[in-house]
């Protein structure tokens, strides 16, 4: 089953309205999918996302994962390698790269971001969901508290 979500995965066969003519100006805006976690299950509901995502095909390299709180272990792994083999990493596109929200800044857009409201302070997240959002190419995936995170995004998320 996926992830509870507020808006369609694929806009041709969720959404056979009539604004469909306007779907030009509609890619230029990612779609958002919340996914509702608590702080402690936000990384495990993230990487449930990542899972359905890579099995309905798309490319690993086309997703971006962003923690709040702890960072994910593989993260965690790859920088005690060095800062400059984390980044080739990121560099490469090759893979699912996943970065804490303090590099959100420095990570590169992606079709796919998912984001793990997994603790740490309410202004990281506030920093991290429009940064998040503006990396994000088609879609983003937001785990975690939605009262958090629609007090941050905006209403009706």
């Amino acid at each position: 089953m996926p992830p509870v979500q507020r808006t369609p995965r694929d806009p041709a066969v969720a959404k056979p309205e009539p604004s469909a003519p306007a779907a030009p100006a509609a890619a230029s805006t990612p779609q958002i999918q919340l996914v509702l976690a608590s702080a402690e299950g936000a990384l495990d509901a993230a990487e449930e996302a990542v899972d359905l995502l890579l099995d309905s095909g798309r490319a690993p390299g086309e997703v971006l994962v962003i923690t709040t709180g702890e960072p994910h272990p593989w993260a965690a792994h790859e920088l005690s390698f060095g800062e400059a083999a984390y980044w080739a990493q990121h560099d490469a596109g090759d893979d699912v790269f996943y970065a804490d929200a303090s590099a959100v800044g420095r990570a590169a857009s992606r079709p796919v971001v998912v984001v793990a409201v997994n603790g740490g302070p309410d202004a990281t997240a506030a920093t991290a969901l429009p940064l998040a959002l503006g990396r994000a190419g088609a879609l983003l995936i937001v785990c975690g508290d939605p009262q958090m995170i629609n007090s941050v995004l905006g209403a009706g998320v």
